[in-house]
């Protein structure tokens, strides 16, 4: 197997290198009172007029409109990788909802929304969930009525992160009550400062609220705040899920997890010993790296197919559940080497308890992110449905089919 990204890409590589040994991370005196935060976009920007990053985004919408080349965009964010070099402005409309509009919204939608969020100057939250309609998203609840110029929109969303920060929701809502479920939803962008809405903090087992859910009552969006034909919400939610999936499942994060696992195998005491000395423990460990391998070198084949006009596959639909599997078994594991210390409070105040407790907050806290993550995006019973079906061509609904048969 040719790994191999051939002369011109390793030019191109060695292109970047320069860029970010001269530019990231910057010298201490271009930094003289600003902070992290403006640092980080003051780079950010040079990158965009570098070429290299918002490379699909044309010009007029705040990007450096690039031509297509996925080995560009792989070699790209490789090097930025390595030396932890800021990409994303942040948030998750750059992730998700920017490609959304760059694929289904109308030109004043692009030209209003686009630049401001990729940048971060909008925040947006995702409206999807509600109590009752998780997996299955299409009995959701949450009602917008057309009245005059305007959308009017009651319902309830949940599990919402950024709500309490997000300028923006974008958000499905029933429209065609009478129409068949999946066929009756439109996808509407809705201000957040209104008197309509009102967020309320969902506090989670590790101590933080990063999700919250929003009561809507009489909330109010301008008619053609609409992505997509009315009643189309559910095709255009599904552009927008791909890009969510796409985001959680990817393989940069493995080489991180895994050195953050080995450090803490070679530091955690086993039977008097390093952990990493113990034969079980490094069994795990090549089970785990054997995992993100084959997770690592599935994305170089879908990238080959990429590069050469063909769809990723089934494997394409993997990348989700392998991922959140992956960070799971990681997290698991990182739980055994602690021993008693993965039974400490993440939310607990442990300042006076020295680093190694800390780490271990740190290691808890990540498994408990890890059991969520794995609904995120579509749990990881909906997706291996979604591969079985879509990927496999295995009938739907075996189970269901086959008790209704025996009751009759």
């Amino acid at each position: 197997m040719d790994l191999s990204y051939g002369q011109e890409y390793e030019d191109f590589r060695n292109e970047v290198r320069a860029f970010l040994d001269a530019n990231w991370p910057p010298k201490e005196s271009a930094t003289d009172g600003k902070s992290l935060g403006d640092i980080a976009n003051e780079f950010r920007e040079k990158a965009v007029d570098h070429g290299y990053l918002l490379r699909n985004i044309p010009k007029k919408y705040g990007g450096c409109e690039q031509s297509p080349d996925s080995m560009k965009a792989a070699v790209i964010t490789e090097e930025f990788r390595k030396v932890h070099a800021p990409q994303s402005f942040g948030g998750i409309g750059p992730m998700m909802l920017v490609p959304t509009l760059l694929e289904r919204g109308e030109e004043w939608q692009k030209e209003k929304f686009v630049a401001k969020s990729v940048r971060g100057e909008y925040q947006w939250c995702q409206g999807y969930s509600e109590p009752g309609s998780g997996s299955d998203l299409a009995s959701l609840k949450t009602r917008a009525d057309l009245v005059g110029d305007e959308w009017v929109i009651n319902g309830q969303k949940i599990w919402t992160t950024t709500a309490r920060e997000a300028d923006f929701m974008f958000c499905l809502c029933r429209t065609e009550p009478d129409a068949p479920k999946h066929g009756g939803i439109s996808y509407l962008l809705i201000p957040m400062d209104q008197p309509g809405i009102e967020v309320r903090p969902l506090k989670q087992m590790t101590g933080g609220a990063d999700f919250n859910e929003v009561f809507l009552t009489d909330a109010k969006t301008p008619k053609d705040w609409i992505v997509g034909k009315r009643g189309e919400g559910w095709l255009v939610s599904r552009t927008t899920l791909k890009h969510e999936r796409n985001g959680i499942g990817g393989a940069g994060r493995n080489d991180v997890m895994l050195a953050g696992l080995v450090s803490l195998a070679t530091n955690a005491v086993r039977n008097g010993k390093p952990a990493i000395e113990d034969a079980e423990v490094r069994r795990q460990l090549v089970f785990i790296e054997g995992y993100m391998k084959s997770h690592e070198y599935s994305s170089f084949y879908q990238l080959t197919r990429d590069v050469n006009g063909k769809e990723p596959g089934r494997l394409g639909l993997m990348n989700k559940i392998v991922g959140t599997n992956i960070s799971h078994h990681v997290a698991r594991f990182a739980l055994d080497l602690l021993g008693d210390g993965g039974l400490l409070d993440p939310s607990a105040d442990d300042r006076s308890l020295g680093r190694v407790p800390g780490e271990a907050r740190q290691w808890v806290t990540q498994y408990m992110y890890s059991l969520g993550i794995a609904v995120a995006g579509g749990t990881a019973n909906i997706q291996r449905n979604v591969v079985g079906e879509r990927g496999l061509g295995l009938p739907r609904d075996t189970f269901a089919n086959a008790d209704r048969s025996a009751k009759q």
